[in-house]
């Protein structure tokens, strides 16, 4: 039976290489009201007007974001993840949510070059942590495109796409993490190098890779919004009682002003 226990999670792992891997740490109830949701956020078109809305000029906010639907919003504030967050090796216990984003990419789909995700302009330290989420629904197979990390790139101070050149290719010391069960989490300090390597071959009825990425800031400086209608999201969730006993959550006044930056998925 899959469980939400963390305390068999080493911290100092994460401290160390800038990852922790929980399988199966989403519950099997709470995943299968996710999945007919990121379907929905697809095949509706919701999931491509929230991308016009951050890159087309002049665009509408979407009418619907990824927190009006139940279960990602519930997702957005699991207590199991919260509670693993404030951890004062990771977050500590006040910190604010940045983001969510849900996807569903097809078996064999292509790759992304390695980047980090550590909201700061410019980079110049890492003073405040940021995490990132990844919640792989559906687990992760070899033919299903996998999640390479560079353990210990999180402690390096450089912009996000330092190393897109290397595109997907192998680098020295790197993980990759390509065989999780379903409803598996990997949690990552935001700027940790990874990459998403494309499949060389894609095995015979294998599914499309479900994706939702949450994350999340220590507060104490201002965070730089991801997605122009960023009040909106705080918003929804302060509206459906998302905040999971902690005010600060999903509080506007950890944010600066929204300003376009280059979008990265995993």
């Amino acid at each position: 039976m899959r469980g939400t226990r963390t305390n068999e999670v080493r911290i100092s792992d994460f401290i160390a290489n800038g990852f922790l891997v929980l399988p199966g740490f989403i519950p099997e109830g709470l995943v299968d009201r996710l999945m007919p949701e990121v379907d929905k956020w697809m095949e509706t078109g919701w999931r491509q007007k929230s991308i016009d809305a951050c890159t087309l000029p002049g665009a509408e906010p979407p009418q619907v974001v990824e927190m009006d639907l139940e279960a990602h919003g519930e997702l957005a504030a699991f207590p199991p993840l919260m509670d693993l967050l404030a951890h004062p090796d990771l977050l500590g216990e006040s910190f604010v949510f940045h983001h969510l984003h849900s996807d569903r990419r097809p078996a064999g789909g292509a790759g992304k070059p390695w980047h980090h995700d550590y909201e700061q302009r410019p980079q110049r330290d890492r003073r405040f942590p940021m995490i990132h989420a990844l919640h792989y629904l559906g687990g992760l197979k070899p033919g299903s495109g996998g999640l390479v990390v560079l353990p210990g790139s999180h402690r390096e101070v450089a912009e996000k796409g330092t190393h897109s050149h290397l595109g997907t290719g192998v680098l020295p010391g790197e993980v990759v993490i390509d065989d999780l069960p379903p409803g598996s989490t990997v949690i990552l300090h935001s700027a940790l190098f990874h990459a998403r390597r494309a499949a060389p071959a894609v095995p015979a009825g294998a599914g499309p890779r479900y994706l939702i990425d949450g994350s999340y800031c220590r507060t104490g400086t201002l965070w730089p919004p991801v997605k122009p209608y960023w009040r909106q999201v705080l918003a929804v969730a302060r509206s459906r009682g998302l905040d999971a006993g902690r005010p600060q959550l999903f509080a506007e006044r950890h944010f600066s002003e929204y300003a376009a930056a280059e979008r990265h998925s995993r």
